[in-house]
């Protein structure tokens, strides 16, 4: 897996101070997209241990909310297990801190009940892993910049925890 990107004290992608990894490859290719450079899966440098202790050194302040996983697409088949061992990494040191996502693929996809080629035998473990999920391709046609923390009103943010728990989509903001 490649990053595109590591963003430090960024209050622009979840809650709170973060910080934002953008992780390389997306075949979403979305009109309009604000980061069309991550489509490439090659864009970046590779994501080492290195990477992986700079992203933990940089989470350790307290005023530091968790870190946000945008990309390209982090639920492409390829980037999944890279996240997941780092996420068990950080949910490990960071037990007090969140995870954010952001994908162009829907809760369904990524949970298998609507086909996708996101859902794989590690995707449902990925998923546990993170607290809010913004979901869903961004839209152009339903662009509306007066939306937290998501760029068009197909998109939902969703509370993972408590939808995993109890089966339904429960909205982390309205």
């Amino acid at each position: 897996m490649n990053i595109a990107e590591i963003k430090t004290n960024d209050i622009a992608n979840g809650e709170g101070v973060r910080t934002s990894l953008f992780v390389s490859g997306c075949r979403h290719c979305c009109p309009d997209c604000f980061n069309e450079v991550a489509w490439d899966f090659d864009y970046g440098k590779p994501f080492t241990e290195e990477t992986e202790n700079e992203i933990l050194r940089s989470v350790a302040p307290p005023w530091i909310a968790g870190i946000s996983l945008l990309g390209g697409e982090p639920f492409e088949p390829e980037n999944q297990a890279a996240l997941l061992a780092f996420l068990k990494k950080f949910k490990a040191q960071y037990p007090g801190k969140d995870v954010w996502c952001y994908s162009g693929f829907t809760f369904e996809e990524l949970t298998g009940k609507v086909p996708s080629r996101a859902f794989t035998g590690i995707s449902t473990q990925l998923l546990e892993m993170i607290d809010v999920l913004v979901d869903g391709r961004y839209e152009k046609a339903l662009k509306n910049i007066m939306l937290k923390f998501r760029g068009s009103e197909n998109q939902r943010v969703i509370d993972v925890k408590k939808t995993l728990a109890q089966g339904e989509i429960i909205l982390h903001l309205n």
